[in-house]
């Protein structure tokens, strides 16, 4: 196959090559390191606790039972990576680029899936006057949030390069037209004040972003399947739909293998990233046919229920110690810090943990409590929530530590509550 796209990959020879391998801060670097910049971030983000944390994160399907079938967040990942791989390596772009990218590009996601992220959204829409997408929240993860040890063991921000915190930002979205190009301009990323407000800077973050889709839709009828969600009209739907190209059955492999393929055969720089006609039309049946028989499902609204309640209480919970800390005055005399050690954490671990965050990402330094003099001596990352004087500064720490959770964790911390 024709390596259609080795003119415009990104290497040493493209024209924002300096711009792309960019950091915000400077790392260390060894002299006998063998890995390009793309790999260099791919292994930091597979070193980071937010990967690992993707195992238990939802993908669709509440996983919480422990059914090792159904898909969960880093089996996702694990699909857009291959499925991006694939396509950039066959169309000579740079599949390091791509993989980095692939690998990064849920980091943001709350738990519970997209439902856990629509009731994030509420709470930050009504204490904080902004949006919360996954997207955007990828990027602040891995700017401002998630931390790795250094060769001198001390923790620091994970500091990837402007391609790699691009493809994150702009990874989702429709496709207009059936065909995919980079963006021109390379401008600071907090432009990014929508979602799908604009496409990725080079093409392996438009390859991510189609292998994103890709590998989605036929895992989550597998997944489906599985459950018993479609009745026999809908499987009889999906027979049909298999049939009408000449397939016997429809599901993750035949999905994913023709779609790469058509994408590969049919995609040039000219063009642009596109599938044929007759494989747009069936990527549409099948992402209408999802949304009506799997994400509109009524048997997903339990969950659903589940997810906020859950969500809404570790928010209430943790609140009441700034409402608490306002109450009692002593916002000029002390830190919140300082008020939630007094409470001896309220008795819950959860709590500790958060309280051990706001130590390590704030200006703590002059609390004399030796837990957070230890937070703060190995901690050497932004201080993104300031003093912690204003309502605002504590609300985002409250949303970047609930966002972060696994679903087994928000569980666990939920059923805490239950103790009291």
């Amino acid at each position: 196959m024709e390596k259609a796209f080795e003119k415009v990959a990104v290497n040493e020879k493209h024209k924002n090559w300096k711009e792309l391998i960019k950091r915000q801060e400077e790392i260390y670097s060894r002299e006998d390191d063998v890995r390009s910049p793309f790999v260099r971030d791919y292994t930091r983000v597979l070193h980071s606790l937010a990967y690992r944390r993707l195992k238990h994160k939802t993908q669709v399907f509440f996983n919480a039972a422990g059914n090792d079938h159904i898909c969960t967040r880093i089996e996702h990942v694990a699909h857009v990576e291959s499925v991006a791989t694939t396509v950039s390596k066959a169309l000579g772009l740079n599949d390091e680029l791509a993989s980095a990218i692939a690998i990064s590009h849920d980091l943001g996601h709350a738990p519970f899936g997209h439902l856990g992220e629509r009731v994030i959204t509420k709470l930050s829409e009504a204490y904080l006057g902004k949006k919360f997408w996954h997207e955007q929240n990828g990027v602040h993860f891995v700017d401002n949030v998630e931390l790795l040890k250094d060769n001198e063991n001390k923790l620091k921000n994970l500091n990837l390069t402007y391609a790699v915190r691009d493809g994150i930002i702009s990874h989702c979205g429709e496709l207009d037209n059936n065909s995919l190009c980079p963006r021109d301009e390379l401008f600071d990323l907090s432009e990014f004040d929508e979602p799908g407000k604009y496409e990725a800077a080079t093409w392996e973050g438009c390859v991510v972003k189609l292998a994103d889709k890709i590998s989605y839709l036929g895992r989550d009828i597998e997944d489906a399947l599985r459950l018993h969600y479609f009745d026999e009209l809908q499987q009889e739907k999906l027979q049909k739909m298999a049939q009408i190209h000449n397939e016997k059955a429809l599901n993750t492999t035949v999905i994913m293998h023709n779609m790469i393929i058509d994408l590969c055969h049919n995609s040039s720089p000219d063009k642009g990233l596109c599938l044929s006609s007759e494989m747009s039309d069936q990527l549409n049946e099948i992402k209408a046919f999802n949304y009506e028989a799997i994400y509109k499902n009524k048997r997903l609204q339990p969950f659903s229920n589940y997810a906020s309640l859950i969500i809404n209480q570790l928010f209430d919970s943790l609140m009441g110690f700034w409402d608490e800390y306002v109450e009692e005055g002593k916002k000029d005399t002390g830190s919140v810090i300082e008020l939630i050690d007094k409470k001896k954490f309220g008795g819950y671990n959860f709590v500790k943990n958060f309280a051990e965050k706001l130590a390590a990402f704030s200006l703590s330094q002059d609390i004399e409590i030796d837990w957070v003099k230890a937070e703060n001596a190995k901690s050497f990352n932004k201080k993104i929530y300031g003093d912690l004087s204003k309502k605002e500064q504590y609300v985002q720490a409250v949303i970047d530590y609930i966002a972060g959770m696994t679903d087994t964790y928000a569980i666990s911390s939920f059923e805490e509550l239950l103790q009291c």
